[in-house]
C-alpha cells in the first residue's frame, strides 16, 4: 500500500508539474509540499495547518482529500492511542499458566514443597535436670508433605481440564454462524474551519500564524491576488492570524458565505 508521500508525489508526476509550479498554484510553501512527498509532517505548525495544506494539496492533485486525511489520522497524529494493559497486573497469571503446562500431570509444583521442620533442642545447661522433648519423627512429616503435593496437583489437574473446557465453548461461540460480529469503528473526518481572501482588486497578501505574546509566527500564505482570485486559508480561530496586505481596501474574508471588509486600508495587517 502506498504511503501518503507516495500518492501526492505520484499524482504530481502524472500531471507533469514540478514542486515549484505546484507551490505557486497552491499558494503553499514548496518546502512544506516537498516534506509531504517524504512523509515528513512534523513542520514547526499547528496540527489544523497541516490538515488544511494536506487536503489543499490533495485536492489541487485529484486526489480525495477526506481519504488523505483518514490516513493521516491513522498514523496516530492527533489521535489519543489506546491504553496498554498493565504488565504488572496480568504478568503473574502468564507466569502461573505457564509453570502448569511446564510441569504436566505426574511432577509436583515447584512452590511447594515437601515442608522442613528443623528440630531444635532446648538448651540444657549442664547440671540441669530438665529433659528434652520428644522428637517429631521424619517419615510422618515426609508421608505429610506428599498428601499436601498430591492434593495440590488434584487441583491444578481440574483447574486445567476447567479451562479446556471453557475454551472449547468460547470457541464454538466465536465460530458459530449466529454470533454477533463487531462492526468495525468508523473514523469521521476530521473537517478544518477556513476562511477565503477575495481580491477586489490586485492585492498582495502576506497570512502568518499569531504568537501567545501577540508576535507574528509561522509564515502561511504570502503571494498576489489578482482581481476576483480567491484563496482558502485554515483558520484556527479568531485571533489566530495576521493578515497583511500592500491595499487593505482591496481585500475581503469570506466565512460561512457572508463576506467582511479587512478592516484596514493601505498597507497595513489585522488580526483574525
Amino acid at each position: 500500500m502506498q504511503s501518503i508521500g507516495e500518492r501526492l508525489e505520484e499524482a504530481r508526476k502524472k500531471k507533469g508539474i514540478s514542486l515549484r509550479e505546484a507551490a505557486e498554484a497552491t499558494k503553499i510553501r514548496g518546502d512544506y509540499l516537498s516534506q509531504f512527498e517524504n512523509n515528513r509532517f512534523d513542520i514547526n505548525l499547528t496540527e489544523i495547518y497541516v490538515r488544511g495544506f494536506l487536503r489543499n494539496y490533495a485536492t489541487y492533485l485529484k486526489l480525495s482529500g477526506d481519504k488523505i486525511l483518514n490516513d493521516y489520522a491513522s498514523l496516530g497524529r492527533g489521535d489519543g492511542r489506546p491504553r496498554q494493559p498493565s504488565r504488572e497486573i496480568y504478568g503473574r497469571m502468564d507466569v502461573s499458566i505457564a509453570s502448569a503446562e511446564d510441569r504436566g500431570e505426574g511432577a509436583a509444583p515447584e512452590e511447594i514443597a515437601a515442608p522442613q521442620v528443623a528440630h531444635r533442642q532446648p538448651a540444657v545447661s549442664r547440671g540441669s535436670n530438665v529433659s528434652a522433648g520428644p522428637a517429631i519423627d521424619p517419615a510422618l512429616l515426609f508421608k505429610f508433605g506428599k498428601w499436601i503435593a498430591g492434593g495440590v496437583i488434584v487441583l491444578l489437574i481440574l483447574w486445567a481440564v476447567t479451562a479446556i473446557i471453557s475454551g472449547t465453548k468460547s470457541d464454538g461461540v466465536a465460530h458459530s454462524p449466529s454470533a454477533a460480529l463487531p462492526k468495525p469503528a468508523v473514523v469521521a473526518p476530521v473537517v478544518a474551519k477556513t476562511i477565503t481572501l477575495v481580491a477586489l482588486d490586485v492585492v498582495r497578501v502576506t497570512v502568518v500564524a499569531r504568537n501567545d505574546d501577540d508576535s507574528e509566527g509561522a509564515e502561511i500564505f504570502r503571494g498576489t491576488l489578482a482581481r476576483g482570485q480567491t484563496q482558502e486559508i485554515p483558520w484556527p480561530g479568531p485571533g489566530s492570524l495576521y493578515i497583511k496586505a500592500n491595499a487593505g481596501e482591496n481585500l475581503q474574508i469570506e466565512y460561512k458565505g457572508k463576506r467582511y471588509g479587512s478592516q484596514f486600508t493601505g498597507n497595513n495587517r489585522a488580526k483574525m
